[in-house]
């Protein structure tokens, strides 16, 4: 009580010495240097706590801006004049616990004497002749309710509130706080410079803020309650965080496990094969040997027998006898020695290669020969002509009929059809190629001047048009999405996935028909039914290669594999024969590196397409007829 009492005092004697949060002495006054406004160093640490994560300090009073450096609180300067005043103050009143040793001094006069009563009514210490006066002069002090500095020390009764002065009315307490100027002032003050402004007296105001303070104490306590409850259960939950991952983990290491004894159980096929290969070759080699070490030892019994010095003396028999063994000798020495089937063994051997395994597949790869080899699978019988194809999946394809039918079929590798009814719209309209997007989007070709791009739902999304052309838009698409058109020209058009910007036109020396892309942007182009029929790989900017070129008669399809290796298929219509080869890009050229035989198919017509499902899976299609072809290399 004697501690509030002296906070008190100080409140009324100095009211530029009070912090305004703590609002108590200032203690290690520190200035905001932004706003200049002080607080106590202790105060702006607590109100900094509240803050970490911010790099300044926002002042409580006017809330300007202050920069912290690393130390932040810590590196903010004192303010020199304030904290002279405190000293001065507390040299003057006796310390800090004034009240406490008793040193309160007399405010009723100027006599600086030490306080021993204090009167509630004239809100003022007294000192004995002060007393002497209110208790005398009872006209004027009458009624005056008097304490005894002894019972306010020792705590038996309460002084009260202290009202300051006002600087104005002498007189008046500032018993009034305004609310809109957020000052006390006394009641004079209200009707000459705060009329109209909301008013409410001291002690309603300071009831009011100490229950808005005991609401916020109360909410911080079940707020701290509430987060220290929140923070027991981030750990519960971090606990079944930890037990989820090494869940997780624990699945890892055993799907890598499981993996990992398939690999090793490959490894092991692939040891023993290439062990069992080795073997082949070496039995292969010992049988060689073996019938060269029985001719050496045929011949070296036989010109022992016949090599003898008494041959001359030899009767009838024995001399018929050995004549007959100098012709068999004769003939085994004219035996031609076999120089090159060991050869071609070793050749064979070194033919063998290992073939790693597709990204894809959970396989090391496979030991095979130098007979890659191409089979058709599947032959299927397409409900009309074929005016354009596309890839699907790993082993379907889409077909589009041009003029003689309407709609899309789709086809599997096992013979199995189904019509593409996600775009309704193209049920009823003539298309005559299309390509398929990675989102499902649909690119159509309706026709020589457009080609309509639709959304999985069947919303047309984009027309792309092409101007002056005569012959049927054929269409395809990068591996980035990117639309690529062909118009039987010497053009090819790219477009950016929407189909809403030409990005690039490259000019071809021959007219194209088809074209596909690689995965570092290069164009393979084919002429098809051109004259002379050529396959030619440009870049971006029209830059291009030696083309392969077909005999007369002889018609060229390109495609390009997910691998960026391109199959070409060479046509000879008048033989009815297709041969399919697979080439390399070196460069802008085409360097082949596998022909295959011949797969047995029924052509028709000049116009065929050429599409690659996946690294061992191509399709072929030719009027009525749909091939899917299985490639081993």
């Amino acid at each position: 009580m004697a501690e509030k009492c002296g906070s008190e005092k100080a409140s009324s004697s100095s009211p530029n010495l009070i912090c305004p949060l703590c609002l108590d002495i200032f203690v290690e006054a520190t200035i905001l240097t932004s706003c200049g406004h002080t607080f106590c160093r202790r105060c702006l640490k607590k109100y900094d706590l509240t803050h970490q994560d911010l790099d300044h300090m926002v002042c409580p009073l006017c809330r300007e801006i202050t920069k912290l450096s690393a130390n932040r609180v810590d590196d903010l300067r004192l303010n020199v004049s304030i904290n002279g005043c405190v000293d001065d103050y507390h040299t003057k009143c006796g310390g800090m616990n004034a009240v406490l040793e008793k040193c309160q001094k007399c405010t009723a006069c100027k006599s600086l004497k030490d306080a021993v009563s204090f009167c509630r009514t004239c809100n003022y210490y007294m000192c004995n002749e002060c007393l002497h006066c209110h208790q005398h002069l009872t006209v004027v002090f009458e009624g005056h309710e008097i304490l005894s500095m002894d019972d306010v020390i020792e705590g038996k009764v309460s002084i009260g509130h202290l009202f300051e002065k006002c600087s104005i009315h002498k007189q008046e307490n500032k018993d009034m706080f305004c609310e809109d100027c957020k000052v006390h002032v006394c009641h004079k003050c209200v009707l000459v410079d705060h009329q109209n402004h909301k008013i409410k007296n001291q002690v309603n105001f300071e009831q009011e803020l100490r229950q808005k303070v005991t609401g916020l104490a109360q909410r911080c306590a079940d707020k701290k309650a509430e987060l220290e409850k929140n923070i027991q259960n981030i750990e519960m939950q971090r606990h079944e965080v930890h037990t989820a991952v090494q869940t997780l983990l624990d699945d890892v290491k055993q799907a890598y496990s499981i993996k990992a004894k398939e690999l090793e159980e490959n490894l092991r096929n692939l040891t023993e094969q290439i062990h069992a290969l080795q073997h082949s070759f070496d039995d292969d080699l010992d049988v060689l040997k073996s019938k060269d070490r029985q001719r050496i030892k045929s011949i070296c019994s036989s010109i022992t027998l016949v090599d003898n010095d008494r041959l001359g003396h030899l009767e009838t028999d024995t001399l018929s006898a050995h004549i007959l063994l100098c012709e068999e000798l004769d003939t085994m020495l004219k035996e031609v020695t076999d120089h090159t089937s060991a050869e071609a063994i070793r050749k064979k051997a070194q033919e063998k290669m290992f073939k790693p395994a597709d990204d894809t597949c959970l396989d090391l790869g496979i030991i095979s020969g130098s007979d890659p080899k191409m089979d058709v699978i599947q032959c299927v019988d397409l409900r009309e002509w074929m005016q354009g194809m596309t890839r699907y999946s790993n082993s379907t394809v889409a077909i589009v009929y041009g003029d003689y039918a309407q709609g899309i079929d789709i086809i599997d590798s096992n013979g199995g059809k189904q019509q593409y009814r996600n775009i309704l719209a193209l049920n009823d309209m003539k298309c005559y190629d299309l390509v398929l997007q990675r989102d499902g989007a649909l690119c159509v070709s309706i026709g020589s001047t457009e080609a309509h791009i639709y959304s999985p739902l069947g919303s047309r999304k984009a027309t792309i048009h092409v101007r002056n052309n005569t012959n049927f838009l054929h269409v395809n698409k990068s591996p980035s999405d990117e639309i690529i058109i062909i118009n039987y020209g010497k053009q090819v058009y790219i477009y950016d996935p929407t189909g809403l910007t030409l990005k690039h036109t490259v000019q071809t020396k021959h007219d194209t028909g088809q074209a596909s892309t690689t995965r570092t942007g290069l164009i393979v182009t084919s002429s098809c039914r051109g004259n002379p029929s050529v396959v030619t790989v440009y870049d971006r900017d029209g830059n291009s290669g030696e083309s392969l070129q077909a005999p007369k008669g002889v018609y060229l399809y390109a495609t390009v594999d997910e691998q960026d290796r391109v199959y070409i298929a060479s046509v000879d219509g008048k033989n009815s024969s297709v041969v399919i080869r697979l080439y390399d890009i070196d460069g802008l050229n085409l360097k082949e590196r596998v022909e295959f035989k011949a797969p047995n198919m029924t052509l028709h017509s000049n116009w065929r397409y050429l599409v690659s499902l996946s690294p061992d899976m191509l399709a072929f299609a030719c009027w009525k007829k749909l091939y899917f072809i299985k490639v081993s290399l």
